[in-house]
């Protein structure tokens, strides 16, 4: 009898972390994407309807932690403190999943439908909450299946996760339908003639979604020719600087000088506008904020910065790159210092007549840790902690900004605008489309460039000089996938440490280009140095997605919760119906 007890809680470990095995190679830089199709399976067979609570919590909640600290182990380098709070609070997801599903298998729905509601749901809250992290959906698995997720321009990467989960969901109501039968007639196998009709149904309406998905792919492939044209040569700097290295203020004119060197490399073979990545100028540059400084007579590498910039696209082209910017109040000195009271991750661009661009981008997604310490205000003694083993001796706080910045480019006699996309701001939906449309939905951008600093998530060896890649640079790549299929909108990285690239509007990593020295294989470029530059694809096709966003993530967002709601309602009716017995 103890046997028995324990087993069914083993059996229920195996099973979750089967599930959490296969969900950690599905996504890159793995190869086992086709395991997508059926990690959520040993998942689904956990959430026995005879489970018990606090045990299905208690196992789920252990190996989602353990797989979001195996999958996140780059956030080690950034925060220890931050990367286990994050994980453990992403580890929260997979209880509820698991009592949401447990709930759907009592109530025989039918999983086909169950299960994608509660998975997109889920991955719609992660999105959401902690000002969201978009990070390893199931749909994001499939980057490479260029023709399958053609439709995330009507329902974005949600649609494509709610797909593979709709598999996923069938596959297990035929096993717990097998299960059943064979339960109820000993070793037979064969189904009643209903249950076979059901599951005949149900196998119809996910090969009918599978090829209306393919067959609407191919067409949106096949006509894109006809809405796409090139625009000028774009041409896009990759340093390969570990972060404590490029931080140091005493590197500055020599990571500048760099960038020089690549970038005149990039006009030489024909580029008129070269990106260098996020915050590589290491200078506050706003022309605000170096007036006061050169007012008090203070010394402001910015002044160096902006002369040696300037100089540079004078005659040649458009520079646009990734510094800080600051807000200096009146009365500007206040006890000896400066009155700072804003301070933004900024995006620049230096135009070919050697002046800065009176636009200026400030980032809006700040990623928790990376740019702003949380709980300063509600849990101050947490965020002492935070504060205790953060990477730099003071509070590096951002503030958020608030515009969607479209810059102007002149190209002969045409004009073309783009948007800009600093770091993780790839992989929020929202920011992407309101950079790429206006409120009226029209587009306002012809591309985007996403730049961004990687340095932080790579293994430096201090004693040989080597780099390793983590996972998190080739996982950000493939999530700007479904950003540029969402808009029909080319998107240029430029990556310190890598990956730069370009993604055309079809979702396609572009591998190649027409000059440079970097991999010709865009997911190699990861821990290397070089430049290339290529022709911008423009896609004129306004999306679904563009005009209405992430709506298919709302419905989700709402059926998860009305899903629990029903379910802890339904338990304390059931709670207070059997007290009332009780008392007669």
């Amino acid at each position: 009898m103890e046997i028995t007890k324990l087993k069914k809680p083993a059996v229920q470990l195996a099973l979750f972390a089967v599930s959490a095995f296969m969900l950690t190679f599905i996504q890159v830089p793995h190869t086992l994407h086709f395991l997508a199709w059926v990690a959520l399976v040993p998942f689904v067979l956990a959430c026995r309807q005879e489970s018990k609570t606090f045990a299905m919590v208690l196992i789920s909640g252990f190996v989602a932690t353990v797989y979001w600290l195996g999958n996140l182990w780059w956030l080690t380098l950034v925060t220890v403190p931050g990367y286990i709070g994050f994980c453990i609070y992403l580890g929260l997801y997979w209880p509820i999943l698991a009592i949401c599903i447990r709930y759907c298998r009592r109530k025989r729905f039918p999983l086909i439908v169950a299960l994608p509601v509660l998975i997109i749901g889920a991955e719609a809250w992660q999105g959401i909450l902690i000002t969201g992290f978009s990070w390893r959906l199931l749909g994001h698995s499939q980057y490479a299946n260029t023709t399958l997720i053609q439709f995330a321009d009507i329902f974005g990467a949600t649609g494509v996760s709610f797909v593979v989960a709709m598999v996923n969901g069938l596959i297990c109501d035929l096993i717990i339908d097998w299960r059943k039968k064979r339960n109820s007639k000993g070793n037979s196998v064969g189904m009643a003639h209903p249950t076979w009709i059901i599951n005949a149904v149900k196998v119809s309406v996910t090969v009918f979604v599978l090829l209306s998905v393919m067959t609407y792919g191919k067409y949106r492939i096949g006509q894109s020719a006809k809405y796409m044209s090139e625009g000028p040569v774009i041409g896009s700097v990759q340093p390969n600087i570990p972060s404590y290295v490029k931080e140091l203020a005493d590197n500055g004119e020599d990571i500048l000088n760099d960038l020089i060197d690549k970038s005149n490399k990039c006009f030489d073979a024909g580029a008129e506008l070269v990106a260098w990545p996020e915050t590589i100028v290491l200078a506050t540059m706003n022309k605000s904020y170096t007036k006061v400084l050169k007012k008090y007579n203070q010394p402001n590498p910015g002044d160096l910065y902006n002369e040696m910039i300037s100089k540079h696209t004078m005659g040649r082209g458009y520079v646009f790159f990734g510094s800080h910017a600051a807000t200096i109040e009146y009365p500007y000195v206040i006890n000896n210092r400066f009155n700072v009271t804003e301070q933004f991750n900024s995006a620049y661009l230096y135009r070919p007549d050697g002046k800065q661009d009176p636009k200026r981008f400030d980032k809006i997604h700040l990623v928790p840790f990376g740019e702003y310490i949380p709980c300063k205000k509600s849990a101050p003694f947490i965020y002492k902690v935070f504060r205790f083993f953060s990477p730099f001796d003071y509070d590096y706080s951002l503030t958020r900004g608030t515009e969607y910045t479209a810059f102007d480019m002149d190209s002969g006699e045409k004009q073309y605008h783009f948007g800009c996309l600093i770091c993780y701001e790839d992989t929020d939906p929202e920011v992407t489309r309101k950079m790429v449309v206006d409120e009226a939905g029209n587009k306002k951008s012809d591309w985007l460039i996403n730049i961004s600093n990687d340095g932080w998530y790579v293994k430096y060896d201090k004693k040989s000089g080597k780099m390793s890649p983590s996972g998190e640079l080739s996982q950000r790549t493939a999530i700007s996938v479904f950003r540029a299929i969402e808009n029909r909108i080319s998107i240029i990285r430029s990556v310190n440490t890598g990956i730069s690239c370009l993604v055309d509007p079809v979702g396609r990593i572009v591998d190649g280009y027409a000059g440079g020295d970097l991999p010709q294989k865009a997911m190699d470029r990861e821990c290397v140095e070089g430049w290339f530059v290529d022709k911008i694809f423009i896609d004129k096709r306004v999306t679904f997605f563009s005009k209405h966003g992430k709506w298919p993530d709302i419905y989700a967002a709402g059926s998860f919760v009305a899903i629990l709601a029903a379910m802890f309602l339904e338990k304390l009716l059931k709670s207070k119906y059997m007290k009332r017995k009780a008392n007669k």
